[in-house]
């Protein structure tokens, strides 16, 4: 869990597109995966990694993702 008094920015609506579009991640998933990562002040996909919802490959597809833009 991160320690912090700054609240993380909600997932984008791209990501959660790309998330169940792309990785054929479910709704009810990604559903869980944001109450999850907002309770915990947590990066989405590391909350759904850490959750069994992700893969590490789809982990690291999202991260490399995110490092392009």
């Amino acid at each position: 869990m991160i320690n912090t008094s700054k609240p993380i920015n909600p997932p984008s609506p791209e990501l959660c597109s790309f998330i169940i579009d792309k990785l054929g991640i479910s709704e009810s998933a990604l559903d869980l995966g944001i109450k999850r990562a907002s309770l915990e002040n947590a990066p989405l996909p590391i909350v759904m990694w850490s959750y069994g919802l992700l893969t590490l490959n789809q982990l690291n597809i999202i991260l490399s993702l995110e490092e392009e833009y």
